[in-house]
């Protein structure tokens, strides 16, 4: 479906492509106006790619020919739209904010989903006012969310992003197996005063069930046999709590049509509700629903998620393009392209269509990047003059929460524009003013004029917010969750499920029993064997 369209975009961009970013500008005096869309205080700024009224117009007719609209619409109305697993997938349901039913097959889930919802605010309520209190009675200074994936990156992501609005006990998280992680949190924490959450859908994934043993054994030395009414457990494995030693009522579940990745606005999200509140996690419910209805409604080329997907179809299969860096110009988004880069790559990081056929084009690209300023003193070098193209994707709020520190913020936004001019303009030899000699090691002249010029016709996309608040990270998110939604179903592949993570996790199971050993692996290729018996001896000396 849809060969004839990536010819003709391919063969279009081809003639094209010579035309720089700044002869764009000049010959297009309205071009910000029409290559950038706005949904209330948010506006997404795609004016510095190479995309032209054609180009955007054939994009459009490839998003009709491949049927997002219809896909979309089979998304939101529940349709099993997950077929590997059989399943909906109806994260959106979870901040829906409507009273119209939403349907999985012929069950609407919104009584069950508003029910989760309000036994999420009050227990999140009652760990706030200290109504459930640790053994002794006191209230709950801090909250441990230990869980790995999706069950780690959305609420730790999200806890950081809105720190401004904490008001409930410290939150802190704990994903990774290495012991080095869970054990310098605990060496800072009081365990007569400190809550886990332990998040696991199955209530077998190794590394959470790892940590959460720990803490266990942590808990019971320090205040014995009460040590479980200090966790409670996000989960459907209700006899695996129950053996864990944690109360059905301190046990909330979900349902298998929310991935874990999707899931951030739902019971996984619950250490987030214990920073901020029942009321802006509303918020942040209500910004996602916000964009939802955006996706739902607005025509293609006004419609944000859709923009941002064919900008990123154009980029990666028209382009060539092979990464996207996301650069997010507010430290308390440091964890958002971790974030994005799961949510992208495990979504979209198939070869496979759900047809069963390969894929013709490269699907999901490299997702990376780090917060500015920082990057600009790190990897920007590669940005800017490296010989390979990185479309950038900023993301900057107009407005601080530091109200007393204007002059930083000042600046971090005049370093974001600056970037974003900078890559689009390059600098020739020509608007350097005077040629830059050095002598060399021999005391020779050097001219240093060829390494000032930047060749700049770099793209990238600039979304600009009014403040980082609740609802406005949740339309961030919903977002980038709808993007990807769009890239997937353009390459026809599944981007609910996740079985390329499968086999490194069925071989970790047969590897681990056999870790400082030095024989019973015989069946192993010469490097494991080889890295095995290496372990063997060095744990040994």
């Amino acid at each position: 479906m849809g060969g004839d369209i990536w010819l003709r975009l391919a063969e279009y961009y081809k003639r094209t492509k010579a035309t720089s970013l700044v002869e764009r500008f000049d010959r297009e005096p309205a071009r910000f106006e029409d290559f950038s869309i706005t949904l209330d205080d948010m506006l997404l700024d795609y004016s510095k790619t190479s995309l032209d009224e054609t180009s955007r117009e054939l994009l459009l007719e490839l998003a009709r020919t491949t049927g997002i609209e219809s896909k979309r619409d089979a998304m939101f109305k529940g349709a099993q739209v997950n077929l590997t697993e059989g399943r909906a997938a109806l994260h959106t349901a979870l901040r829906n904010r409507g009273d119209d039913p939403v349907f999985a097959g012929t069950v609407d889930v919104m009584p069950t989903v508003n029910a989760t919802l309000k036994r999420m605010a009050e227990f999140a309520e009652d760990i706030r006012s200290g109504k459930i209190s640790a053994y002794n009675g006191t209230a709950f200074t801090d909250v441990v969310n230990i869980g790995i994936g999706g069950s780690d990156l959305g609420p730790a992501m999200a806890t950081l992003a809105l720190s401004p609005y904490h008001d409930g006990p410290r939150v802190h998280f704990v994903s990774n197996v290495d012991g080095a992680e869970i054990s310098e949190l605990l060496d800072n924490l009081d365990p007569r005063r400190t809550f886990f959450i332990i998040a696991s859908k199955t209530f077998t994934t190794i590394e959470t069930m790892t940590n959460a043993a720990t803490a266990k054994r942590w808990m019971t030395a320090a205040i014995g046999e009460s040590a479980t009414e200090h966790f409670a457990a996000v989960s459907t494995a209700f006899e695996k709590t129950a053996d864990f030693g944690i109360s059905p009522d301190r046990v909330i579940g979900f349902e298998d049509w929310v991935g874990g990745r999707y899931s951030v606005w739902g019971p996984i999200g619950l250490s987030l509700m214990i920073a901020i509140g029942s009321q802006r996690f509303s918020e942040f419910l209500e910004g996602g629903n916000e964009m939802d209805q955006h996706f739902r409604t607005a025509p293609l080329r006004d419609n944000m998620p859709v923009m941002l997907g064919l900008i990123g179809i154009w980029h990666n299969n028209i382009c060539g393009y092979e990464s996207r860096a996301i650069l997010p110009y507010d430290q308390r988004l440091a964890r958002l392209p971790a974030y994005l880069q799961q949510l992208d790559m495990e979504s979209n990081g198939k070869s496979g269509k759900v047809d069963g056929e390969h894929v013709n084009q490269h699907t999901g690209p490299i997702v990376w990047g780090e917060p500015g300023t920082n990057g600009q003193h790190a990897f920007y070098q590669f940005l800017h003059q490296g010989s390979r193209i990185v479309p950038c994707e900023f993301l900057v709020a107009a407005q601080s929460h530091e109200e007393k520190l204007q002059q930083h913020h000042h600046l971090l936004l005049a370093s974001c524009l600056a970037q974003s001019e900078a890559l689009m303009r390059g600098r020739c030899p020509d608007d350097i003013p005077e040629k830059l000699i050095v002598k060399g090691p021999s005391n020779e002249e050097l001219d240093l004029t060829a390494h000032k010029v930047f060749p700049g016709n770099r793209p990238s996309t600039t979304l600009i917010y009014r403040k980082l608040t609740p609802r406005t990270l949740g339309r961030i998110i919903a977002l980038y969750e709808h993007r990807v939604f769009v890239e997937g179903a353009i390459w026809g592949i599944n981007s609910f499920d996740q079985w390329g993570v499968e086999l490194g996790k069925e071989l970790a199971a047969t590897l681990l029993p056999l870790i400082g050993k030095e024989t019973g692996f015989e069946d192993k290729d010469s490097s494991t064997q080889g890295l095995l018996k290496t372990i063997a001896r060095l744990r040994r000396d």
